[in-house]
């Protein structure tokens, strides 16, 4: 058997906002309330299961979705219409701009927990560059 990453546990103010936040702007769809955890599955089979933590408790992370065009343009139009700051960069130094890097397009912005989420049309260190 080869490894895959399963799922992994999201740490959030508000499982339920972040779960729904995520899900409305990739087009996802959120699943049944698990014990403690709100699950998105992605397409590849990766569940990121959001938990209600301490907000003292919470470290900012990087998530990072890789998408067709056609999904980043839906993304990114759900995030201008949601009012969301975005960045070209992850050091937010290019507001209100995308990147092109590797032959595509990419965007930072943040969910309402402060991680960090980024989505890109083309994989880091893709020939194309």
């Amino acid at each position: 058997m080869s490894v895959e990453l399963n799922h992994t546990i999201i740490s959030a103010r508000d499982n339920r906002a972040s779960a729904e936040f995520l899900a409305h702007i990739l087009g996802l769809e959120v699943g049944q309330e698990w014990g403690p955890f709100i699950p998105v599955a992605t397409s590849n089979g990766v569940t990121l299961d959001f938990a209600t933590v301490d907000p003292d408790h919470l470290t900012m992370q990087h998530y990072a979705f890789l998408v067709s065009e056609d999904e980043f343009d839906a993304a990114f139009t759900r995030i201008k219409e949601a009012g969301l700051t975005f960045w070209a960069d992850p050091r937010q130094q290019h507001p209100g701009e995308i990147n092109h890097h590797h032959g595509g397009r990419g965007v930072y912005f943040l969910d309402p927990a402060g991680h960090a989420l980024e989505i890109l049309t083309q994989p880091y260190g893709n020939s194309a560059a």
